[in-house]
């Protein structure tokens, strides 16, 4: 395994962190998470004239044939700028279309994402708020040369600004199958739903809605397969925009101890906050190896279920365990959202559940493993 970035892969890093340095600052973050549609459209115009939207698609889809990797790095960069934009939740549902999705459908809306930077949200999440493929509820009967969608879909992301819906829904007792759906199709109604984020999120209810069979992705009644791609490589992704999120905060939190003063003496200089500090670099490092070792396999076409779900695991633990502990440094004055560091901390509900809770990958871990012959049953030869 090789982490190290090409040249190529330094510049995409390099030049994408200084695009979300100059176009998305903390104060327009703050004033896009309190406006309609949530992010800032010329900055995602920018994103998409830049090429980040098609970074991962082949050429003949208006892409530039790059790898996970690189789009990981994306991801990092828009975790540690904290910028609010549906580019997560379209990668979602691009990745499984560019995976699953006939000819025609990959022709019909991969263009639309790399070049016009159509957005796409994944309506997923029902009554349990989680991933598991065994909450879905949301029928879809077959009726004709269709399909008839009743139900409700819980925090979509961008929700009301999407041009499509990847919708997973339940099209017999045992089996679901994922639907390419236009969110002003009759019969769909979205509401915006309060959250601690702010981040834009939605209920989306489905009343008798026609989908036709064309807009299936992959094969009737295989969708779980879709889903559980969808979960490894945007638990991954996910896990990458934390780490960068972290990273950014650590550095926010330890500028400010080398700058705030108590007893004359800063706040660095205390031995109690170098150890919280240290402390928190190393898992920081961790996360970082873990994100990139996973992004590696599946960039190499060798996913590693049992890394990937580590991944998230860490991310979700390190990034809000650094935030958290960047606030109590700051001391009172950090639960403002007059601190920065404020605003990394409001992301880590919402992105503790993207991609999959801790308890999600805990299981699909344990899972692998049982699969796994036990050490002490193995026989090990020596050469």
């Amino acid at each position: 395994m090789d982490l190290a970035l090409t040249k190529d892969q330094e510049m995409i890093q390099k030049s994408s962190r200084e695009f979300f340095k100059k176009e998305c600052p903390y104060e327009k973050t703050r004033q896009v998470k309190v406006t309609a549609p949530g992010y800032d459209k010329k900055m995602w115009k920018k994103m998409v004239n830049l090429g980040y939207l098609g970074i991962i698609f082949p050429e003949q889809y208006g892409g530039s044939d790059g790898e996970f990797i690189e789009l990981t790095l994306l991801m990092e960069e828009v975790g540690r700028a904290i910028a609010p934009s549906p580019f997560f939740s379209t990668m979602q549902c691009g990745l499984p279309i560019l995976t699953y999705g006939s000819e025609e459908q990959k022709e019909v809306y991969l263009p639309g994402i790399a070049e016009k930077g159509d957005t796409w949200s994944l309506a997923h999440s029902e009554q349990s708020g989680g991933y598991r493929i065994s909450d879905i509820q949301l029928k879809a009967v077959s009726d004709g040369d269709g399909f008839v969608l009743n139900g409700v879909k819980l925090f979509v992301p961008y929700a009301s600004t999407s041009s499509r819906l990847l919708v997973s829904a339940r099209t017999s007792t045992n089996n679901i199958s994922v639907f390419m759906v236009d969110p002003k199709t009759e019969g769909i109604r979205i509401e915006t739903m309060p959250t601690i984020a702010r981040d834009d999120r939605g209920e989306v209810s489905f009343v008798n809605v026609r989908v036709p069979k064309s807009n299936i992705l992959g094969d009737i009644d295989n969708g779980d397969i879709i889903i559980d791609t969808i979960i490894q490589q945007s638990s991954v992704l996910k896990a990458a925009e934390m780490y960068g999120g972290a990273r950014a905060a650590f550095n926010l939190t330890v500028n400010y101890t080398k700058e705030r003063k108590q007893f004359n003496r800063k706040l660095a200089s205390f031995q109690v906050v170098q150890h919280r500090l240290v402390n928190l670099l190393t898992d920081i490092d961790g996360l970082k190896y873990l994100v990139y070792k996973a992004a590696w396999s599946i960039a190499t076409q060798n996913p590693d279920r049992i890394l990937n779900s580590a991944a998230k695991i860490k991310a979700n633990s390190v990034h809000t365990d650094v935030c958290r502990q960047g606030m109590y440094l700051h001391g009172a004055i950090g639960w403002t959202e007059e601190m920065d560091i404020g605003l990394y901390h409001l992301q880590t509900r919402a992105m503790n559940f993207d991609g999959g809770g801790s308890d999600l990958h805990r299981e699909q871990i344990a899972c692998e493993l049982e699969k796994q012959t036990p050490l002490f049953k193995q026989v090990l030869t020596c050469s």
